[in-house]
């Protein structure tokens, strides 16, 4: 094999190595783009799906599209820029148009009888068999991400598991309570952790681990998730920043003696 590889001309050489530098800068023009890229996608399918669903409750001659259509179709400088009967797809304004309504609902659901009202279709709705339990989960599930409470991850922890000896990143969520911490010795402070999985950190499992078991890591919550998603391969480092596996073990390697 080396045999083969001295034996080649000086300019299939260079052009091995001009073909290895263009994969190696596309490699990181990709690198560069495709975060960038899908950012941009997610957003826009978003915003799309969210007109979608707000503007069909719009009535059609307050679109965006047909608003442009009417007061700017007949202007001379329209026509000869766009052409007559020239149609647009705004998007956002659907999203614009959600985000008022939500605003003036939560100041009306604040006052006193936004809040008799709430109350009263609430207790409408938990009459009703099926959808009774459809809303009490949903409102579950907003309150737990949507409150604006105190009650959030905010310290990240090791936790042994599956098994003792082996350890595994979680965010610390509460102090156990109720009838969980009364079932532990009165001399045990329960934590409630969330232990996600790799490398999406959405599922994982809910542990109920004593405090004095729990190792509280210094990292942040967003380098603890970005080592979690990376599944390892990014790494948080204090003087830096966030290195990869990579720079990590060079560094090492050069410190060692």
């Amino acid at each position: 094999m080396n045999a083969k590889i001295n034996n080649l001309d000086p300019s299939a050489k260079k052009k091995r190595g001009r073909f290895g530098a263009l994969r190696r800068n596309f490699l990181t023009g990709l690198i560069v783009v495709a975060p960038v890229a899908i950012t941009i996608w997610l957003i826009w399918t978003i915003i799309g799906w969210i007109d979608g669903w707000v503007l069909p409750f719009i009535p059609k001659s307050y679109h965006p599209d047909m608003l442009i259509q009417r007061y700017l179709g007949e202007r001379s400088w329209f026509v000869m820029v766009f052409g007559e009967n020239a149609t647009f797809n705004v998007r956002g304004a659907g999203v614009i148009v959600f985000l008022i309504f939500t605003t003036i609902v939560g100041s009306i659901a604040k006052g006193f009888f936004g809040r008799r009202f709430i109350a009263w279709a609430e207790s409408l709705l938990n009459r009703i068999p099926i959808l009774s339990s459809v809303y009490g989960g949903v409102k579950q599930i907003a309150e737990t991400i949507f409150a604006q409470t105190d009650s959030k991850f905010d310290q990240a922890c090791l936790v042994q598991y599956p098994r003792d000896g082996t350890y595994a990143i979680a965010f610390v969520s509460t102090k156990a309570k109720g009838e969980i911490q009364e079932k532990f010795p009165q001399e045990d402070d329960i934590l409630s952790v969330f232990l996600p999985t790799t490398p999406n950190p959405t599922s994982g499992f809910l542990l109920f681990v004593k405090r004095k078991e729990c190792i509280i890591l210094d990292m942040t919550v967003e380098d603890a998730a970005k080592l979690i998603i990376s599944a390892g391969l990014v790494y948080p480092n204090r003087e830096k920043g966030t290195v990869t596996v990579g720079e990590s073990l060079e560094v090492d390697m050069v410190q060692k003696p």
